[in-house]
């Protein structure tokens, strides 16, 4: 189908809803997009090369939302002849479908949007979830959303890419950062970027480099005949030896497009500014991106937690507003994979904000009690942190330039609540990955669904948090840590392999991914299992010694419960009475 006229047809079909659209028509997937949205998304990670332990770059994803498609696909390369055309879809965050329906990577097929762009001739291996995430040339992403100013979404079907397909593309065209940067730009900008989606970022690392990607839709009354760009975009570097960390919140401040090396941006990122007044020139001001299209007066908790872990020599203040932190700082000292898997996993422990201290967390100090209420009037919550327990799966993605690509690219997937799941490496130079990462849903237990397992320990150990855990943490110790420690084994015998034969190498390491994630499955099943055995009734069950014991409440919580509920004590039994002696 032609685009133009699609896209002319489609312009006149909606014009008498189009200016409406700019204030009440969203997408009924979307989520919100207003000056002061500080959503409770998606938080990522992002560190240099020379800012971790081994040399490599690293990426996060926590894939905050509760209701969404967790499954996993390989897309394998593959070749195109002259003329061939990419079908474009648009792909909600969001949708799922129930199982006996289709999985979401069917029938996502049936929201085509009748436009197709040309294919290039060559598509890259990559690996997906609910976005691409690493491809066979290491580059690699995480996601958060960020919300933009109202009046800049565009919800019509002249966005013609949304977030999903934007990475799905940029995945298949590119060999480095910069490379998939400019590709996702300049698509968006030719063909309009929205639908489903509002302002988003983007964590994009390659083995040399690492950049925060912010897009951002232009309005509902774009269309491609106006010959501007059909979304505002920009892009800052990272210092090798830096870290940071979007908490749903523009990152990127003050812009220098003057240095390439640092920053690149769309040909409207200053103009659609001042025309829309969201910048005035006059003012005295430098332009500041963030300021501009997604300005926040609040105060992400988790923006202060990360630089606090990551640099804590530097005071940083959890008062400080979101706007005054530091695009990124150099850390205290250099973090591992291991590290990074740990704050993904932070809730406040030890800090002022901790969840589970007291009796939000209950007897058993668990930090997922709290979430918030409210009462005569007043409203109360708990700092939101980076671990939540609605997340889907977490992502953290190493890229190291020192080995092979098929290689060098890892990610190190876990899937629900980061607290009770275990990670797991995804080489990127696999062609395919376990069988149970491709299917489940929230709604239908399925014992054969990877992320189900992980949901079967976790819903076991918030009975009796304190305790279970511990049992967990051993769980994670063994098949986490364990993999983590042979990482460099199989680095190893992969690399001997591949200087051989590069074929065998790619299978080795398929069967690897594979058979690790199959024997982490089964024994986070079996984990589940012998947490209900060993905390039944709220009793221990010891199976080796075949004895059980009591959970203990710790002395405070007693006290409350007295003092709330008025408990009176028991009074001791009366002994018998001595009988005389005659």
């Amino acid at each position: 189908m032609n685009f133009k006229k699609s896209l002319t047809v489609s312009a006149i079909l909606f014009a008498a809803l189009v200016v409406l659209s700019a204030f009440v028509f969203t997408s009924q997937n979307a989520a919100p997009c207003g000056e002061e949205y500080l959503p409770e998304g998606c938080t990522s990670i992002l560190v240099g090369k020379d800012a971790s332990t081994d040399g490599s770059t690293m990426t996060t994803h926590t894939c905050d939302c509760g209701i969404c498609d967790w499954t996993w696909r390989h897309v394998p390369a593959a070749d195109h002849k002259e003329g061939a055309v990419r079908k474009i879809y648009h792909i909600s965050q969001y949708r799922t479908w129930p199982p006996e329906k289709g999985l979401k990577w069917e029938k996502y097929k049936d929201d085509y949007t009748g436009i197709d762009i040309p294919e290039v001739p060559h598509t890259y291996a990559y690996k997906h979830g609910m976005f691409g995430y690493m491809n066979e040339n290491q580059v690699a992403m995480g996601e958060s959303t960020i919300g933009c100013q109202r009046k800049m979404r565009n919800t019509t079907p002249s966005a013609l890419l949304d977030l999903t397909m934007l990475t799905m593309l940029g995945m298949e065209r590119s060999k480095t950062a910069r490379e998939i940067i400019q590709v996702m730009g300049s698509l968006a900008e030719k063909y309009g970027y929205g639908f489903n989606d509002g302002g988003e970022m983007l964590a994009v690392a390659d083995p040399n480099e690492v950049w925060i990607f912010e897009i951002m839709p232009v309005g509902p009354l774009w269309t491609p005949e106006s010959g501007k760009p059909g979304a505002v975009w920009c892009a800052q570097r990272l210092p090798d030896d830096h870290v940071s960390v979007c908490p749903n919140e523009s990152r990127i401040g003050e812009i220098d497009l003057e240095n390439p090396d640092y920053f690149m941006a769309s040909p409207n990122a200053v103009s659609y500014a001042v025309e829309n007044k969201f910048y005035d020139p006059e003012s005295g001001k430098p332009f500041s991106w963030k300021r501009a299209y997604s300005p926040s007066r609040g105060k992400a908790s988790r923006l202060w937690r990360f630089y606090d872990l990551a640099a804590p020599s530097k005071h940083f203040s959890p008062e400080t507003p979101d706007m005054d932190y530091p695009f990124s700082v150099k850390p205290d000292k250099k973090l591992s994979v291991q590290d990074v898997m740990n704050i993904t996993r932070d809730k406040y422990q030890g800090s002022k904000y901790d969840l589970a201290k007291g009796i939000k967390g209950g007897p058993f100090s668990n930090p997922n009690y709290f979430r918030g209420f409210k009462i005569d009037e007043n409203r109360y919550r708990g700092s939101r942190c980076i671990c939540v327990n609605n997340v889907e799966y977490t992502t953290i993605t190493q890229c190291r330039g020192w080995l092979p690509d098929p290689i060098g690219g890892i990610v190190w997937l876990s899937f629900g609540a980061q607290d009770t799941a275990c990670y797991m490496p995804v080489y990127t130079g696999s062609t395919d990955v376990p069988e149970s990462f491709k299917v489940g849903d929230h709604f239908v237990f399925n014992r054969h669904s990877a992320r189900w397992a992980s949901d079967y320990v976790d819903y076991h150990t918030q009975v009796v948090y304190s305790y279970a855990i511990k049992d967990v943490k051993a769980a994670q110790e063994k098949w986490e840590g364990g993999a983590v420690k042979r990482t460099a084994i199989i680095d190893k015998a992969a690399e001997e392999l591949y200087k051989k034969d590069p074929a065998l190498a790619v299978e080795f390491l398929t069967d690897y991914t594979i058979n690790n994630g199959n024997s982490v499955i089964n024994a986070w099943w079996e984990l589940g299992d012998n947490l209900l055995v060993k905390y039944n009734h709220f009793r221990i069950y010891d199976a080796a010694k075949r004895k059980t014991g009591r959970i203990q409440a710790p002395e405070w919580w007693n006290r409350a419960v007295v003092e709330q509920d008025k408990l009176v004590p028991v009074k001791p039994p009366t002994p018998p009475a001595k009988k005389e002696k005659k």
